[in-house]
Parts: C-alpha cells; sequence; structure tokens
C-alpha cells in the first residue's frame, strides 16, 4: 500500500461539462496511463496531476471518430497528396482522435489482402489511433478466403463500389457474396451506392452537349441515380438480413430509404458528409468550381435542408469527411472535363468545425446528437472499443469546444497537405481549444504539440447486433 495516497494524475481538466452521445454532466475528468480514470463531480477534490486544464464555460466532446478518409490514395493518375503523418495531425488539429482509412486495391494485381498489409505498414507513422476499412474493386478468386483473412487482420468492413465501370465498380453478385461473407464474421458492407447506367448515360449526354466541366457535374450523378442504387443494395441486404452501411449519402431520398429498412429490422446505415450539409450546387455556378468537385456531387438546396433534417431527427448515424487530399492545380490540370478530374475534398481536419456549424449552431441540432453523428456511432459501427465517450475505461480521447467561438477558415491556416478548402472564407464554429489524444495533450493556447508516431492500429471487433436503435 502506497502511504502518500495514490499516484498523482497525468491530467485533471476542471470546470467544463462532459457531453456524451446519452447525456450531459458538470465533471472533472481525471486522465491515466491514456485513459479516463474517474469523472468526479465538480465540488469533489481535486487529485493531485501532473497537468492541471480549466476548462470552466467548455463543453469536453469525446475525440472524433472519422469513419471515412482516403489517406494517400491513388486513383487512376491521381495521387492523394498526404500521408498518415500529415493527415493525422491535421485530424488533431480539427479535434479528431481516431480516424479509419480504405485499404482500396490500386493495381489490377494487388488483393483486398495485399492492399491492407501494404495500409498496415504505412500506419506506423500516423499520430492518432487509425483503423481500416478493406476493399474490393473486382471479383477475386478465393473471395471467401480473403474476407477471413482480413478479418484475421483485425478488419471486419469492406468497401465496394457500383459505379466506376471498367475501374472499381462491382457487379450485384459480387455485393450479395460480400455481404454473406461479412455477415457470417460479424462484419458489415460499404457501399458506395450510385447506379452506373444512370451515370453513364447521363454523363454520355452532357458529353454531347459539350458540358463537361466542373460547372456541369450535378447534371452527370444525378439524385436519381444514388436512389436507384441504395433501394438495390438494400434489396439485396433484406435478402440476406445482412448489415450495410452506406457511405456519404447526399440525398434525403436515399436517408430515408435506409431509415425505413430499419424499421423493418434490417440493420442498415446512413453515413454523410459536412459538405452535403453545409454547401449547396450554387458554388458550381461560381469560379473555382473544381474545387468543388466530389462524387457524389454537391446538392440543390432543398437536399442540402433535408439532410439536415434528416440528421436533426436521427435518420443519419455518421458524418465522415470522405477526406481526399488534392490540390487545386490536380482538379485544373484535366482540361476542366469532369470525366479525369479527380473527386473528392480535403476535409478529415475541418469535418467537425463544418458539421458542428450546419447542425449546432445553425440548426440547434443537441451537442449529445452531434457526438453521436461525430463520434460515437462511428466508434460503435466499427467495432472500436474504447472510444466515442468520456468516461471511466474510455481512452483518454477528448477535445474542449467553447460553443461562443468562431473562425473564419482560411487555407493557409490549416494542415492538409493541400492548397485550398471548399470552406474558404466561411465562419465555422465548433474548433477545438485542447486536444487530448491518448491521454497527451496535443493542442492548446501554446499551439501544436506533435505526440510523434504514436497511433495504434486498432483490430475492429465483431459487430453488436443491438448497435443501434
Amino acid at each position: 500500500m502506497n502511504p502518500d495516497g495514490p499516484a498523482p494524475a497525468d491530467l485533471v481538466i476542471t470546470g467544463g461539462t462532459v457531453v456524451n452521445a446519452s447525456h450531459r454532466q458538470p465533471a472533472t475528468v481525471v486522465v491515466s496511463g491514456g485513459s479516463v480514470r474517474a469523472l468526479l463531480a465538480p465540488d469533489a477534490p481535486v487529485p493531485p496531476a501532473a497537468r492541471h486544464i480549466d476548462a470552466t464555460g467548455r463543453y469536453l466532446l469525446p475525440g472524433g471518430v472519422d469513419p471515412h478518409c482516403h489517406i494517400g490514395e491513388i486513383v487512376g493518375d491521381h495521387a492523394g497528396q498526404d500521408d498518415y503523418e500529415s493527415a493525422t495531425i491535421a485530424a488533431l488539429h480539427g479535434g479528431t482522435t481516431t480516424v479509419v482509412n480504405f485499404a482500396i486495391p490500386e493495381s489490377a494485381t494487388e488483393s483486398p489482402v495485399d492492399c491492407a498489409r501494404r495500409r498496415l505498414g504505412e500506419g506506423s507513422i500516423a499520430r492518432t489511433d487509425h483503423a481500416l476499412h478493406g476493399g474490393l474493386v473486382r471479383w477475386e478468386p478465393e473471395l471467401a478466403g480473403q474476407i477471413t483473412e482480413l478479418a484475421t487482420l483485425g478488419i471486419r468492413t469492406i468497401k465496394m463500389f457500383t459505379t466506376y465501370r471498367g475501374e472499381r465498380m462491382i457487379e450485384p453478385e459480387t455485393v450479395l457474396a460480400v455481404l454473406r461473407a461479412l455477415h457470417r464474421l460479424g462484419g458489415m458492407g460499404y457501399v458506395h451506392a450510385e447506379a452506373d447506367h444512370v451515370i453513364s448515360d447521363a454523363l454520355a449526354l452532357a458529353v454531347d452537349d459539350g458540358r463537361i466541366s466542373a460547372g456541369h457535374l450535378p447534371a452527370t450523378r444525378p439524385e436519381l441515380a444514388e436512389n436507384a442504387a441504395v433501394a438495390q443494395v438494400l434489396a439485396t441486404a433484406q435478402h440476406l438480413r445482412a448489415p450495410v452501411y452506406f457511405v456519404h449519402q447526399s440525398t434525403p431520398e436515399a436517408v430515408a430509404q435506409v431509415r425505413a429498412a430499419r424499421r423493418q429490422g434490417l440493420r442498415a446505415y446512413t453515413e454523410t458528409c459536412p459538405h452535403y450539409l453545409l454547401l449547396d450546387e450554387s458554388v458550381y455556378d461560381k469560379p473555382g468550381a473544381e474545387g468543388f468537385v466530389c462524387c457524389p456531387p454537391l446538392r440543390n438546396e432543398r437536399a442540402r435542408a433535408g439532410l439536415v433534417t434528416a440528421a436533426l431527427v436521427g435518420d443519419v448515424d455518421t458524418i465522415g469527411s470522405d477526406h481526399c487530399c488534392f490540390t487545386l492545380g490536380q482538379k485544373t490540370a484535366t482540361k476542366h472535363d469532369v470525366r479525369h478530374m479527380p473527386n473528392g475534398l480535403p476535409g478529415v481536419e475541418t469535418r467537425i468545425p463544418a458539421a458542428y456549424t450546419a447542425l449546432v449552431e445553425q440548426a440547434g441540432v443537441s451537442l449529445e446528437r452531434f457526438v453521436a453523428l461525430t463520434s460515437t456511432n462511428a466508434a460503435r459501427l466499427n467495432g472500436l472499443h474504447g472510444k466515442g465517450w468520456i468516461g471511466p475505461g474510455a481512452d483518454a480521447d477528448l477535445y474542449t469546444v467553447d460553443p461562443a467561438a468562431c473562425r473564419t477558415t482560411e487555407a493557409a491556416d490549416l494542415h492538409m497537405a493541400t492548397d485550398y478548402t471548399p470552406y474558404q472564407g466561411l465562419t465555422l464554429y465548433g474548433w477545438p481549444e485542447h486536444v487530448v489524444s491518448g491521454g497527451r495533450v496535443v493542442l492548446d493556447e501554446a499551439g501544436f504539440h506533435d505526440p510523434g508516431p504514436v497511433g495504434r492500429f486498432l483490430e475492429t471487433h465483431p459487430l453488436d447486433d443491438a448497435l443501434l436503435t
């Protein structure tokens, strides 16, 4: 027994209000050994600690879990400009302390397992904890064996595309086989859902009319294509009674289909992105439209407002950044032709502030629901134990927010490996003042403190049948 009492904590945070997905409470947070040791009543004696942070008037939110990042990914002739180091440093500046990257094969000879092993090695320089989704871009020999081997590596989710024929698209029969195999292993399919035949025809019509620049992007990937593909994949999942997760949903109709399936007992989940909640297709009418080329494209104001409402009432489960770190130079080097322009927006750093602004500041979404959308649900749906909540035994990942503070977004002030942001000049709320990752204070009033390559690869656990209601 230690006659002098327990050892001092590593960190104590006083004066703040802890917000979890279930509730909020004023509390003193005690951190030791990378975990939350205790939540104490505000009037309880403050234990000794190596460091103290006064969070009076601030909210303490669980560190963000970004379920959708493309870090250092090569798509055709276009290479993402970041790596695990730069991407996770940027993530920490924005309050995200866990990222889930994709292992999508980048050549005709690379198998899903080979790609996953390569990505595991690349993650050794990460500053945050990180997990992986597998990827499938074609039928693979011994497909069931590949999926089983991914599970042994700690990867139980696989991304599939219903579009990009000849590049990444897989056929409905393969979607069925993957959903079935994952279900048996306690995993889940992640689906980029757009009907390729609709997109191909819309694009051909646009080319015939000479409408192939970034300003015409929405017409080449209509809402109908997304809604139709979601319906088809849901039918497959219902046939199998297998769980399914739809990435970057951009239309209220697609979200409504998923929610309706859930009400019928299917474990079906919706992810959307901050840019679909905060921006609309009017950006394509302005100079610099190339900077907003993403897939699916930004939608009209009706759709944007509908997605916000869906998030407000609980029909959206997670918010992922869909971070793709291309530069404006890469986008404009394609002679203004959307057929060859790299899709994707940089967003791992701005995910939380952009979503906070659209949902909490502008729409009145509760902080509890915001925490669920940006942290808790993504942790649960990816089987990441210890993430997504603040309480005894949780990983010590959290950030503080001054609800009244905001700042104008400038690309030059951000830390992603690109030269622009789609939120340039916009006033965003929800920027973290302090960020604690793995018990380390990595951001405070003195600036950023690089923790070095301390990020752990997190194996994902089998899904719980009662994850979300």
